[in-house]
């Protein structure tokens, strides 16, 4: 439940195209929602923050996924799985024909909403193609989420003319994300040469002595390059949330009249 659909339900109300006990139905799940007692969804979240619940499919049953699918579909035209498996993605779509699935990204998502004009703003870069899978659930959260993030791959800085070559499209993005495994080293690189805020995602991807994407995760947060935010280890949809909470409140004071500063 966003503030659009509340909108519209208030003026079905006004305009006697939905009576009041079909309206208080309709709110009853808010400001969540018990699901036979293993999960407890926050329908509210949206109308908060501006940005959806999603589900952690890691670690649920497929049949947990399903319910919870379920009963996102039955109150919002978008919903999100992240870390989902083609079990879990086959359970619920038995439940829910509408739902698609990506193996690189590893989410699954509904999208039955009307299509939208995605909003600029957000350029993602990736060190290397192996981050690619982090990258694309990024990409894809921002999708859900209003926002086009296109991504420019294979830019590290074991090629750093790479990213030279680049400057111009990073320079004109209002959020970095910026995503590498082994050392770690691109968000630095790139937080000395664009104005934006970097958001730096570290990933697993390296050798043994990168210990799982530690050695990333603790390059960055050690990084020269002062200003640049940290998520955690293969979290692109942390990073996609995050830059869509920047953004959101861009626009959001783009759209509000402000009188002559004194």
């Amino acid at each position: 439940m966003n503030e659009q659909a509340i909108r519209q339900l208030l003026e079905d109300v006004a305009a006697s195209r939905c009576g009041v006990d079909n309206a208080v139905a309709r709110l009853r799940t808010l400001p969540f929602e018990n699901v036979e007692g293993f999960a407890r969804l926050d329908h509210h979240r949206e109308l908060r923050r501006g940005i959806p619940e999603a589900i952690y499919c890691a670690g649920k049953t497929p049949e947990q996924v399903a319910s919870i699918f379920e009963r996102l579909a039955a109150g919002t035209g978008r919903a999100l799985g992240t870390r989902a498996t083609i079990e879990q993605f086959a359970a619920a779509r038995l439940l829910v024909p509408a739902l698609q699935h990506d193996p690189v990204s590893r989410c699954i998502w509904l999208e039955q909403e009307a299509p939208t004009a995605l909003r600029d703003g957000v350029q993602i870069i990736t060190a290397g193609t192996s981050d690619i899978p982090v990258a694309a659930e990024a990409s894809l959260t921002l999708r859900l989420l209003g926002y086009s993030a296109p991504a420019i791959n294979d830019i590290g800085v074991a090629g750093i003319h790479r990213l030279f070559d680049q400057l111009a499209v990073l320079r004109r993005a209002r959020v970095l994300i910026v995503i590498a495994g082994m050392e770690g080293a691109l968000p630095s690189a790139v937080a000395g040469l664009v104005a934006a805020p970097v958001l730096a995602v570290p990933t697993s991807v390296g050798y043994g002595a990168s210990f799982g994407g530690l050695a990333a995760l603790l390059a960055m947060l050690t990084g020269c390059a002062p200003g640049v935010g940290v998520v955690n280890i293969d979290n692109g949809f942390g990073a996609a949330c995050l830059a869509a909470s920047i953004l959101n409140i861009i626009q959001a004071d783009q759209d509000i009249p402000h009188g002559p500063r004194t």
